[in-house]
């Protein structure tokens, strides 16, 4: 999984990068700071896989993993070349989601690019660009299937939702927002990869005490909230400040430290869930003498195409799979036990992998 993470300048972007990944991207008190997109991969905790690699005595353990783009601070006319320009635009092109991080907080001694706290004017600032970016793809693209159709009239069904689309976003309207008739044509929009298509997450920057009240007395985080619920996008509350200060602490340090602040999760784990559910993702897992491992997949993929996460050949050569589920593997306390009581099962081509299966698959090529 790849997540861009999006703002104006000065919202605490790199901040919160830099605390996430540890990747020191440099931040600093003016814009423009980073000015190469940073990349930095994280591991998703899962307590199954050491209870795993417990159980088979792996000789290592290794996590699913998310990779996180810290991407320059977007300004007005980014899009047409203001500020470092629209060069930063396609590193978004490349991610699953966005993480757009807006400030929800007053801090006289942080400069804000425009003056003052606006979160939604902010958000709007960032969609704009993101809009006049795909506008153009669409227009390249508009040309190009007007020429096509004259040659394929089957082309006709393309060009009305490319114009449609055009029109949406012409209004201000983000691609993701838009409501399609048909599985088919969503699937042709998909294939687009325009950047107001993909899913995002907002991250509302706010103060300490605001964190540990949730943002519920924040103004500012009811705003960016209602917006979000508009477009059915998630927001969470985030102090980059205080999970800058998480990341230079060893577990029992942040666990000690999380409970002075009454707060259960970091916000690296309520960013991961809610990565997790914005995109539809599960993990299955393998265990076995060499490595416990955690694979990442979308909730209802078969089978076949979870083995193919492994190896393309597992994909094309898959003959069945042996499934047993976590919980009823650790309570029968061995694979052998769990095969015993018939809770290993043999499934097919058609079978939708669920969270926490461990699996076994058998292939041939």
């Amino acid at each position: 999984m790849k997540l861009g993470i999006v703002g104006l300048p000065n919202v605490g972007k790199s901040t919160l990068f830099n605390s996430l990944t540890k990747a020191g991207a440099e931040s600093a008190n003016y814009p423009f700071c980073t000015i190469d997109p940073n990349v930095g991969i994280v591991t998703v905790p899962d307590s199954r896989l050491e209870t795993l690699a417990t159980m088979y005595n792996s000789e290592k353990i290794v996590p699913a993993g998310i990779e996180f783009v810290d991407i320059a601070g977007l300004v007005k006319g980014a899009s047409k070349g203001e500020g470092l320009g629209n060069q930063f635009l396609s590193h978004i092109r490349e991610v699953d989601a966005i993480v757009h991080v807006v400030r929800c907080f007053e801090d006289a001694n942080i400069v804000h690019v425009e003056g003052s706290i606006d979160p939604l004017r902010d958000i709007e600032t960032i969609n704009l660009e993101l809009i006049f970016s795909d506008m153009e793809v669409l227009d390249r693209r508009i040309q190009r299937t007007i020429k096509a159709v004259k040659a394929d009239k089957s082309l006709q069904a393309e060009l009305e939702i490319l114009e449609t689309l055009k029109t949406e976003l012409e209004n201000g309207k983000c691609a993701r927002s838009i409501t399609w008739n048909s599985e088919d044509e969503q699937k042709f929009v998909d294939s687009l990869q325009l950047l107001t298509q993909k899913p995002v997450l907002y991250a509302a920057n706010v103060t300490e005490e605001d964190l540990i009240n949730n943002g519920q007395n924040n103004p500012f985080v009811e705003t960016v909230k209602k917006f979000a619920l508009e477009e059915s996008s998630e927001v969470f509350i985030i102090c980059a400040k205080i999970e800058e200060e998480i990341a230079e602490l060893d577990d029992d340090e942040k666990n000690i430290f999380l409970e002075e602040l009454g707060i259960q999760d970091t916000g690296l784990d309520r960013l991961i869930a809610a990565s997790y559910r914005l995109l539809g993702l599960i993990s299955y897992l393998t265990a076995g003498p060499t490595e416990t491992k955690a694979w990442t997949i979308t909730r209802g993929t078969k089978a076949p195409q979870a083995a193919g996460k492994i190896h393309t050949d597992f994909e094309k050569g898959f003959i069945r799979a042996e499934v047993v589920a976590y919980d009823d593997l650790i309570h029968c306390g061995s694979y052998t036990a769990a095969k015993e009581k018939g809770l290993v099962r043999l499934e097919g081509k058609e079978y939708i992998v669920q969270d926490g299966d461990v699996i076994l698959f058998r292939f041939n090529v």
